[in-house]
């Protein structure tokens, strides 16, 4: 299979599966899941309370991606204008010299036990300190299975945490969740240690929760653009001037990551997982120095080319929830022939950093909005009310007039009716 498919986005939408369906191990099945309104409502009634229909928004397939010397289609769900071409783009850039490098820690997440109200805080931490090894087998008591796996408790972290409205102590517990997101786990693991945390430390156990900030469980890649195929050495200034703003100002760095995630999220969401908890773990990453700063860095390399690279965590999983359960999350997941939740991690990380590149080129050459304006123009025909072949024709009328408003399309509609 090759990501690389040329004019994918002139197909129309049964073109684009049937090359899907030849191109990608998909069955009819799977190529079926993809389908609008395709889910069983009982399946939905069973993945959230009160369900009374669902709220469909696109389903589509980045090209172009070679991560590891693997082709690989990336499935996005998003409403917005511009997110898939970008990626793709972006992808085709780095393609060109390889594509992108990547790589993963352990996926290890944090769960979090708040001890208050103790009255000899230095004699609870030792006692605690003395006990790891027991509480740590008690954790893992609690999940065989992914013991079994390979996954479980590696370490216990305690921390005294200084507060004007009284100390407390924050027992931290590293979970290798291995293919799994690992909420649930690690919820339940912390809840299974908190009572005798209580007992050894005279105080009470509060909050017992994950911590979104994955900061123990990252994926990160990185890819050389060639200065001719971004443009010259002016663009790649460019880009780098633009990086560096980015680097200073918070206002600038809030986009410059939010960008990054119109990807990444997209990714997230198609494969059933949880955009929130990502998106919250790789803000509070970016912000963890105490202000915010950039997923993404670029450098020249001696020969005048851009290297991109970037870094987050990304809190995913390929068992349980939404991913499992949903038919087009699981044809999203096949789609993209991952095996492991490291592996999404990396393809994640793969797009934010083509999404962030191919923002960063047209931000300090054409401009954004141009582009994006181009892609909106579909939406604000269909808007208008055109219909069929009339979609295309009003396109085509609004970027020939360099004006793109929901009024002209509106005129341009009249007037070829």
């Amino acid at each position: 299979m090759s990501s690389d498919i040329t004019g994918f986005y002139r197909m129309d939408i049964e073109e684009r599966r049937r090359v899907l369906r030849e191109r990608s191990g998909l069955d009819e099945e799977d190529i079926a899941s993809l389908s609008f309104s395709s889910c069983d409502p009982s399946i939905l009634d069973g993945m959230i309370e009160n369900v009374v229909g669902s709220f469909e928004i696109p389903l589509g397939i980045a090209t172009n991606f070679l991560i590891n010397g693997r082709d690989v289609l990336i499935p996005m769900a998003t409403e917005e204008p511009s997110v898939v071409a970008a990626a793709s783009k972006g992808a085709k850039m780095a393609r060109e010299s390889g594509g992108f490098e990547t790589w993963s820690s352990d996926p290890v997440m944090i769960g979090q036990v708040q001890i208050t109200d103790i009255p000899d805080m230095k004699r609870a931490l030792e006692a605690l300190e003395g006990k790891k090894g027991d509480l740590i087998d008690l954790a893992n008591s609690k999940d065989s299975l992914l013991v079994s796996l390979g996954g479980g408790v590696r370490d216990i972290d305690l921390r005294h945490i200084a507060h004007p409205e009284g100390d407390f102590m924050v027992a931290q517990l590293y979970v290798d969740c291995r293919d799994a997101m690992g909420a649930n786990a690690v919820n339940t693991m912390a809840e299974a240690v908190a009572p005798v945390m209580e007992e050894l430390t005279g105080g009470r156990a509060l909050l017992r929760i994950i911590s979104n900030l994955a900061d123990r469980r990252l994926s990160g890649a990185r890819a050389t653009f060639r200065k001719d195929t971004l443009g010259g050495e002016g663009v790649v200034d460019s880009i780098l001037k633009a990086f560096h703003l980015a680097e200073v100002d918070p206002y600038r760095c809030s986009t410059h990551n939010k960008g990054i995630m119109n990807g990444v999220s997209a990714v997230v969401r198609a494969t059933g997982n949880d955009t929130r908890a990502v998106e919250a773990g790789a803000h509070s990453f970016a912000a963890k120095t105490g202000s915010d700063k950039p997923l993404t860095r670029y450098w020249r390399d001696d020969n005048g080319d851009l290297i991109g690279e970037i870094e987050l965590p990304t809190a995913v999983g390929l068992v349980g929830g939404a991913t499992r359960v949903h038919p087009t999350a699981r044809a999203c997941v096949k789609l993209m022939g991952i095996k492991r939740a490291t592996d999404l991690g990396e393809a994640l990380a793969a797009v934010g950093l083509a999404q962030n590149l191919a923002a960063l080129k047209a931000l300090s050459s054409e401009g954004i909005q141009r582009g994006h304006m181009r892609l909106h123009a579909r939406n604000l025909a269909i808007q208008a009310g055109a219909e069929g072949d009339e979609v295309d024709r009003v396109v085509k009328k609004l970027l020939e007039d360099g004006t793109i408003s929901a009024t002209k399309a509106e005129k341009a509609l009249e007037l070829f009716r």
